[in-house]
């Protein structure tokens, strides 16, 4: 996936651990998804629910959906994220380096009045 928006330019990373709330949001996508899907499969099957092949199929898809859902996850946590936290100047890219925007610069003169 690209660091950046290929349109804006944007991180999508903005923070450091920005990708804990991406995980957050697969997490939550994948199990609803496995849990509906068991659900209604049940419901089908009732009151022979077959089991054997069909929890490898479940269990097969339950491992692929989080892959397949993660570029999305990360887009849909960067714009909740825009949401909580609008949109600066140094949330785009610059080209200086390839690090984690930091939101806490601290220049070296600050360093010993902060102690």
């Amino acid at each position: 996936m690209e660091r950046n928006c290929p349109r804006c330019r944007l991180h999508f990373e903005r923070i450091e651990g920005h990708w804990i709330g991406a995980v957050g949001i697969n997490t939550i996508f994948s199990f609803l998804l496995l849990v509906t899907g068991l659900t209604i499969f049940f419901y089908a099957t009732y009151p022979d629910i077959p089991t054997g092949r069909w929890v490898f199929w479940f269990a097969a898809c339950f491992g692929a959906v989080p892959i397949l859902f993660y570029p999305n996850s990360k887009t849909l946590w960067t714009a909740i994220d825009i949401l909580m936290r609008p949109i600066e100047e140094r949330d785009f890219e610059t080209g200086e380096s390839d690090d984690f925007v930091n939101i806490q610069e601290v220049q070296p003169s600050e360093v010993g009045e902060n102690l």
